[in-house]
């Protein structure tokens, strides 16, 4: 097993960072828990990287090129890090450019060109392009996170390839950075070499053109003829008739490259023009051969994009609560196989014209009735996130077993796709497994997945038997083994096969003319290892939980437990996205990998399996990559395979606790509910902070919290249980449960609250602890410090005060913890009766919402912006708040698209977290809030949410139900 441990880094590598320190600006990384984060893509690989460079300019690239050519030390180029095959992971340094070199260089609207820097990823291009009315077409599911560098090396393609080409053809020119240390653009060439170009570059290009006249014959012979083909080096780029036909442009043999040949400092695209209209039809199938079979004839009504659902998918994806309820609207009964077909253009009434003739011939292939019409916007958007997040939901199965890419985008023609994909189904049953299918039928690449073990190596040694009777039926088909994701470890191996020896040696001689020493990404395209060598895969031999790590909650819906919970994570990086949603508000802060869902669970992988030394979870690798979490949840809702890093968290915390201890400050933080009730007799002393001169340095030096921070203030007045009767379990009666925050801080909430209720016609009781004991606590504040043993007990006492009334709905206002009994709960203590508390805890919203219980509401004529606290939107509570609102007569609901405020909790008070805390904030809440009229009101359910915007924006917000109050 490739085991990370500090002790590893040698002391070549040290010299190197202290090199790259000295002579870039860059980020230099080279800590174990960096460079473990670094080993992994999307693949099944793991390879540790020497170190990790995140330059800041094209000049620290060259610099750091210069020092390695010097000490010897490859150098591997990276973006988003979403490569299927394992080409972005080797021994090597890592150069990401996807922090800094991510500018749009400029623009020609006319000529319909754009420049731009290799890390720039592809939504964020298009959002730049989109008020010009044009945008970069080639478009992978991965599109929101994956670099314009990234996608030029995999030479990507995307669901509209049948209309727009690949990668290659849509790049223009790359300014390029040679191994050698010189530097040419490569692009469309003048007839005389001499006018202009550099004689390094005529002698290099010269070279290139004699190897395409010598091979012509054998790449016209060898080449499959397959839209996607982009397995090896675009040696047909090269050949005289390719420069006949002005296809000879240059650029086309760095395309696919997957950064062994040079590195993009800037690349050259393409443009199309923005078809502002389109309509979809969900055709629906019985079997996925009849499926296959339409496809041939649904292309020639000539759409943007035919697309693939198989039955697996259907299934998975209603298990994921994102995702459950467009899959129940796409699907006509219980279709075995989808093909969703977009058309696009300028105007409805034509693009209506071209689904009646889907329904048409649908029905003359004998389907009458089966195609759901999608020509809403916000449906349209739904099913995209769908399809796009194809590969996560079929990689949500739990357990070892998992669809695993290594024949992933094979491509055949059209006329032979249903008996191809039949005759590999038949390899998969001979081989005890069955494959999962997706993606693109419009150009017969179908990304498909047996489903193996990597961890098993039976199953390991299946993988390769698979892959060559998948390839021998590729080339019977004269198809293309190769369609989309590249070559890297998995498919490199397999080009002899494929192109034949005499070509596998041109693409060696090509590797050669660019980089004779072996310098750029070495043992990828040409000279591979083996595509099962296991001493490179993620769960190599000796993988194993580490036997000393105790998890402190019940991880059993996983077969593998903890780690199986964490081995989740298929590294794809949806956590990586910058759109609207709440994950992941740190990474979005900061770029950092260390600070993304995908890098902090690689971080727990490696210190569960004991890749990090012994420390394991409670180790300093783990609590840096932590450290910036704030436990919104937005992974556990919007990761389309369930990663739910909050509560890996208070794993991790516990687990460093027993170890280190609990510092002061998170230990006055978590008793807060002991503390609270004598706290809130003497507000004026508790609030001693905010008044006395100096107390605010002080509790900086001693406790953290930053002076520039106002705390929460002690209310004159706090919620007491007495001012509610205590519940009798009668019809009609909902249990008002208080929580610490509008208990001691607010109380007018959870009297408005009340109010709300009972004017809904509901008896409204509090449950109360035995008496002489404090009020009941949900235990967030102790979870929050990885407090587990005494949240379990808060549990406890909680679940035993509200088991007498099993039928009484339990009420909350305050998202983080309500939804702590409704999650935390069930993992502190599973069983029957937290799965019942569970059930019947809502938020107010939630619960008028779902019971549509009539309220007396009077006429407020305002505007109302309003933020969802994240635990609202994890667990899909955010639309309930809105409609709540929407009752009431004259109030304009404007719901804010943002991510975390940034406060959480104790998190945004802390100095060390301020800068941070601020950042996340003014991503989207605070700009939007800062833009609302004065009269208008602010609504956020959040304690933490209010107190954000208060501090930062100087507005006073609302919870939602003071809104209601004020409408009775």
């Amino acid at each position: 097993m490739n085991v990370i441990t500090p002790e590893k880094t040698q002391i070549g590598d040290s010299r190197l960072a202290a090199r790259l320190r000295r002579e870039t600006e860059g980020e230099v990384l080279f800590a174990a828990g960096d460079r473990g984060r670094y080993a992994t893509d999307a693949s099944i690989y793991q390879v540790e990287p020497v170190g990790v460079l995140v330059p800041k300019t094209i000049a620290d690239v060259e610099a750091a090129m210069a020092i390695c050519r010097e000490d010897g030390v490859p150098v591997l180029p990276r973006g988003g890090g979403t490569s299927q095959c394992g080409q972005t992971v080797n021994r090597a340094l890592v150069i990401d450019c996807s922090k800094y070199l991510r500018n749009v260089i400029s623009v020609d609207s006319e000529q319909r060109m754009a420049r731009v820097q290799p890390g720039i990823a592809l939504g964020a291009l298009n959002d730049a392009l989109k008020a010009q009315g044009l945008f970069f077409p080639v478009d992978p599911s991965t599109w929101m996170r994956c670099t314009i560098g990234g996608m030029a090396g995999n030479n990507s393609c995307g669901s509209k390839s049948i209309r727009y080409g690949l990668m290659a053809d849509n790049v223009l020119a790359i300014d390029a950075l040679l191994a050698d240390g010189s530097r040419f653009a490569f692009g469309a060439l003048p007839d005389n070499l001499g006018d202009g170009v550099p004689a390094p570059a005529v002698e290099l290009i010269q070279r290139l053109r004699a190897l395409g006249a010598r091979e012509a014959a054998e790449i016209a012979a060898r080449f499959p003829k397959q839209l996607r083909r982009v397995g090896g080096y675009n040696l047909d780029a090269l050949t005289p008739e390719a420069r006949a036909a002005g296809r000879d442009n240059m650029a086309r043999l760095l395309v696919g490259s997957e950064g062994t040949l040079a590195f993009s400092a800037a690349l050259d695209l393409k443009l199309w023009p923005i078809k502002p209209r389109k309509v979809l039809g969900i055709c629906q199938f019985p079997t996925f051969r009849a499926a296959m079979a339409a496809a041939q004839h649904l292309v020639t009504l000539n759409p943007e994009a035919v697309e693939l659902v198989d039955r697996t998918m259907i299934d998975l994806g209603r298990s994921i609560p994102i995702f459950r309820a467009t899959i129940d609207r796409i699907v006509i009964g219980e279709p075995d196989s989808l093909l969703i077909v977009e058309f696009h253009g300028d105007d409805d009434a034509a693009l209506l014209r071209e689904l009646g003739r889907l329904e048409e011939m649908m029905g003359d292939l004998g389907y009458p009735g089966q195609v759901v019409r999608a020509t809403e916007a916000g449906f349209q958007a739904a099913i995209a996130e769908v399809r796009e997040a194809g590969l996560n939901i079929m990689m949500s199965m739990k357990g070892d077993g998992k669809p695993v890419s290594f024949i992933e985008d094979t491509a055949v023609d059209l006329a032979d796709l249903a008996d191809y994909t039949e005759r590999l189904n038949e390899v998969f049953a001979r081989h005890g497994t069955k494959g999962t299918w997706y993606a693109h039928a419009s150009v017969g690449c179908l990304h498909v997945r047996p489903v193996l073990n990597m961890k098993s190596g039976e199953d390991v040694s299946k993988m390769r038997v698979i892959a060559e009777e998948c390839f021998a039926l590729v080339r019977e088909y004269k198809g293309s083994h190769s369609g989309e994701h590249g070559d890297g470890i998995v498919r490199s191996e397999f080009h002899e096969p494929m192109f034949g020896s005499r070509i596998v040696r041109a693409f060696e001689d090509v590797k050669d003319a660019f980089d004779p020493a072996g310098l750029l990404n070495p043992g990828r395209v040409v000279r591979p290892p083996r595509m099962d060598d296991r001493t490179l895969f993620r769960y190599g031999p000796g993988y194993a939980a580490d036997p000393r790590v105790t998890p402190a909650l019940d991880w059993s819906e996983h077969p593998a437990g903890l780690l199986g919970a964490v081995e989740m994570c298929n590294n794809n990086g949806t956590c990586r996205k910058f759109d609207a949603g709440t994950m992941c508000p740190s990474f979005r802060a900061t770029r950092d990998e260390q600070h993304v869902t995908r890098g902090r669970a690689n971080t727990l992988r490696l210190a569960l399996t004991g890749q990090l030394g012994e420390d394991g979870l409670a180790g300093d690798a783990v609590h840096a990559a932590l450290k910036l979490c704030v436990s919104c949840k937005g992974c556990r809702r919007e990761c389309p395979t369930g990663v739910d890093m909050a509560r890996f968290k208070i794993e991790a915390l516990h687990a460093r606790r027993k170890v280190h201890g609990t510092p002061l400050k998170d230990r006055l933080i978590a008793m807060m509910p002991r503390w609270a009730p004598y706290a809130a007799m003497v507000p004026p002393l508790a609030n001693a902070r905010e008044w006395i001169p100096g107390a605010r340095w002080a509790a900086e030096r001693l406790l953290g919290f930053a002076r520039e921070r106002a705390l929460p203030r002690f209310a004159w007045g706090a919620f007491h249980d007495a001012e509610l009767p205590a519940p009798s379990g009668a019809e009609g009666e909902v249990i008002l449960l208080p929580d610490l925050f509008n208990r001691y801080f607010e109380p007018e909430n959870l009297r408005a609250a009340a109010r709300v209720l009972a004017a809904a016609g509901y008896r409204v009781a509090v449950a109360r602890p035995p008496r002489g004991t404090r009020p009941l606590d949900d235990g967030r504040t102790l979870l929050a410090a990885g407090m587990v043993e005494e949240a379990r007990a808060e549990a406890a006492r909680t679940i035993a005060a509200l088991a007498p009334f099993p039928a009484t709905p339990v009420i909350g206002i305050e998202p983080s913890c309500l939804m702590t009994l409704r999650d935390e709960f069930t993992a502190l203590l599973p069983g029957e009766a937290s799965a019942a508390l569970a059930a019947r805890a809502e938020l107010l919203s939630e619960f008028l919402a779902r019971t549509k219980a009539a309220l007396p509401l009077k006429r407020l004529e305002a505007v109302a912006h309003v933020h969802g606290h994240c635990h609202q939107k994890s667990f899909g509570a955010f639309p309930a708040a809105i409609a709540l609102l929407q009752r009431i007569p004259g109030l304009t609901v404007k719901p804010i698209t943002s991510s975390c405020c940034g406060m959480a909790g104790s998190f945004g008070y802390e100095a060390e977290n301020l800068v941070a805390s601020k950042a996340m904030a003014e991503l989207a809440l605070l700009p939007a809030v800062r833009k609302a009229e004065p009269r208008d009101l602010i609504v956020a359910d959040g304690t933490s949410c209010r107190h954000q915007i208060g501090d930062l924006a100087s507005r006073q917000a609302l919870h939602a139900v003071r809104v209601l109050d004020m409408a009775l």
